[in-house]
């Protein structure tokens, strides 16, 4: 039987003062009044029905996940204990799958995509279940076709041919320089690593087992417990151990067999402000307005966002990004983005 399970753990820092620590980038309705975890959800249920769809995230998020997705059982919630990276969440996902459906495949998707469109998602997941089962033994992931030498996205550069739009992988190139990730593109070998995957539940598993396996030990250990409240204490103690690490790092890097399959989709990762343009179409004057008030005056090529009510209004500035929450606003140059994490570590270190 075929699984989804959306990772829907990241704290989304640079997405500051919006995304918070009790409320991450995820349930931000920023993309045409929906969050991204619904809309990853929506494009899932063309597939399969929600009974079988599942959301892993940390466990005080589940209160409002479950609130953003009302059509999820419950049971299908699985709580981390603690953040620890991809790695360990797919493989708690994994094992409680296993009690499940030991001979299901699963899919592992991220809750911090724009992917259109949607059906050309779908026929694409749906092929990539179809490899999964076919070639028991491998692990099988999703290239994007690059539409530009981007310096920021890891590469899946492939090999041999299996089907159409179906590809061994020669190896995992992760975030190069912008001339290699021309040389990248120009090549017409090397696809976008879009970080989603699809696997049978026994194999994903195995490699678990073969590559890392104390961490497989501890995480069996947490499914065995993960229902029972009176362990909750020991179960908290075991998986905060567990390392952290991705599980591109952790697994995907490390097995004999990966496939990938062609995702011939518009894929954005929206990970900071500076994404937002390409997801929010700029008016005349290169603004990127979300925002339900906004006056702007000789302004140009900003980002302002805000979610409720309040007017922002900009003057004779350009590249600024503005956002606006209840308790805090930024004002920071686009080429300062990636300073907001180190900006969130110091509020963090200082309140």
């Amino acid at each position: 039987m075929e699984h989804a399970v959306i990772m829907a753990g990241g704290s989304g820092t640079r997405l500051w003062p919006l995304s918070r620590q009790d409320r991450p980038k995820q349930l931000l309705k920023l993309f045409g009044g929906k969050s991204l975890l619904r809309l990853s959800f929506e494009r899932l249920c063309g597939l399969l029905p929600p009974e079988r769809i599942y959301v892993i995230a940390g466990r005080p998020f589940l209160p409002a996940i479950a609130t953003e997705l009302p059509e999820l059982p419950l049971a299908n919630l699985m709580g981390e204990p603690c953040p620890r990276d991809t790695a360990p969440a797919v493989g708690l996902a994994a094992c409680l799958l296993a009690q499940r459906d030991p001979g299901g495949t699963m899919g592992v998707f991220s809750a911090d995509h724009i992917i259109e469109p949607v059906e050309a998602f779908r026929e694409t997941v749906a092929k990539g279940f179809a490899a999964a089962e076919q070639h028991a033994d491998a692990l099988v992931t999703f290239g994007v076709t690059p539409t530009s030498p981007h310096p920021g996205y890891g590469y899946i550069h492939i090999g041999r041919r299996l089907d159409e739009g179906v590809y061994e992988i020669a190896e995992f190139k992760e975030k190069p320089d912008l001339p290699t990730a021309g040389m990248y593109v120009d090549s017409g070998e090397y696809y976008w690593n879009a970080g989603m995957f699809v696997w049978r539940v026994a194999t994903i598993l195995a490699a678990f087992d073969q590559h890392q396996p104390e961490m497989a030990r501890d995480l069996r250990a947490v499914a065995d417990d993960f229902h029972d409240a009176a362990k909750a204490g020991a179960m908290l103690q075991r998986f905060s151990r567990i390392a952290r690490i991705s599980v591109d790092f952790a697994i995907m890097e490390k097995v004999d067999r990966v496939i990938c399959v062609e995702m011939p989709c518009r894929w954005l990762d929206v990970g900071s402000w500076p994404s937002l343009p390409d997801i929010v179409e700029p008016d005349a004057a290169g603004n990127t307005v979300a925002a339900p008030r906004c006056a702007t005056l000789d302004a140009h090529n900003n980002i302002l966002v805000s979610e409720t009510g309040h007017l922002i209004a900009a003057i004779g500035v350009e590249d600024l990004i503005i956002v606006h929450s209840e308790d805090a606003t930024l004002v920071c140059h686009k080429s300062e983005a990636q300073r907001i994490k180190d900006l969130v570590e110091h509020l963090m270190k200082n309140r």
